[in-house]
């Protein structure tokens, strides 16, 4: 039998995976010559013959859905995704609560999928636009079975919390910084309220809900991919657009008319949409999360959320002043 590696941060992970790698070699009919985690529950597994990615899910229900979709997608035409596999296997893969599915492996090209060209950019929109495009078809399907999204109320909830912790971050941000994100963050949920329709009108799509860079796979052969839905849900398109605005900006220097130019934006330039472009998502989202995780000790994210706090800052303030001359 060949060696097996892993990739181990400490002894209480070691005994998990040595447990978890005696499991799967009990229900895989290959020999498994490694296993290495990418992140949490989700591991990259390779056999003599083959490799696959393994990841974990906290209930049946949620992997079932997750191949259902998957399959449904390539079904109906959208192929520039992963699959999930069942190798001979009469119940699923389950190990100490956690339900595990076993998904293609798409070899990854040298260089990593980012925001930071053009050509990036505009191919992941492009990708976007294809995958509501084959979603609206089957969406009624899933109306059981997926949430709809609630943006609004979404938001409303991270921006009390990022007001609760303000008393922490005020140790790293003026508070001036802090209540003048807030003022931005009020000024887009009113706005959004005036409209609220815009948001939960049809016609709907499946969100992707998730649109990072690292949900963007491009493969050996250039082909870029989408993965990873764990957080679809069901409303109007351009809730996908706003998140991926709220990603791509940053690399356009914040500038309304770089976003503007590109063609998938020349419909969202109305006062909801506009309204919306205006709430400090990332910025929210990043310091609540660190704060949750305690990861402030860690000076590269510290550095990273400092960055897109601080040293984004005015950019972005010209950015929402922007905004609202459009809105009035």
């Amino acid at each position: 039998m060949k060696a097996m590696r892993t990739t181990i941060n400490n002894k209480g992970d070691d005994d998990y995976f040595t447990r978890l790698l005696s499991y799967f070699r009990t229900q895989f009919h290959e020999n498994i010559v490694q296993m290495v985690p990418i992140r949490k529950k989700v591991l990259l597994l390779k056999t003599d013959n083959n490799t696959y990615i393994v990841k974990g899910y906290h209930s049946n229900n949620r992997l079932k859905l997750q191949e259902t979709f998957s399959r449904t997608l390539e079904n109906e035409g959208f192929l520039k995704t992963y699959q999930f596999f069942n190798l001979g296997w009469n119940e699923p893969l389950f190990f100490e609560g956690t339900y595990y599915g076993c998904i293609e492996y798409i070899q990854p090209s040298k260089i990593p999928f980012s925001f930071q060209t053009h050509r990036n950019r505009l191919e992941g929109l492009e990708l976007l636009a294809q995958y509501h495009e084959v979603t609206k078809k089957f969406v009624s399907r899933y109306c059981r079975l997926i949430p709809k999204s609630q943006l609004i109320n979404k938001w409303k909830d991270r921006a009390e919390l990022f007001s609760e912790n303000q008393s922490f971050m005020k140790y790293f941000i003026n508070e001036k910084y802090l209540a003048e994100m807030m003022e931005w963050a009020e000024w887009a949920i009113n706005g959004m309220e005036q409209h609220h329709s815009y948001f939960v009108d049809e016609p709907h799509v499946i969100l992707h809900g998730d649109v990072a860079h690292h949900n963007f796979l491009r493969d050996t052969a250039g082909v870029l991919h989408l993965i990873d839905f764990d957080l679809i849900s069901i409303g109007p398109e351009q809730l996908d657009y706003l998140q991926y605005a709220n990603r791509i900006l940053p690399y356009l220097d914040w500038s309304y008319d770089r976003l503007m130019n590109f063609s998938q934006y020349e419909n969202f330039q109305d006062s909801a949409f506009l309204y919306a472009l205006g709430y400090p998502a990332d910025i929210f989202r990043e310091w609540n999360r660190m704060i949750r995780e305690k990861s402030y000790t860690n000076p590269k994210k510290m550095n990273q959320i400092m960055d897109l706090t601080i040293g984004q800052f005015y950019a972005r303030k010209k950015f929402f002043q922007t905004l609202m001359k459009k809105v009035n």
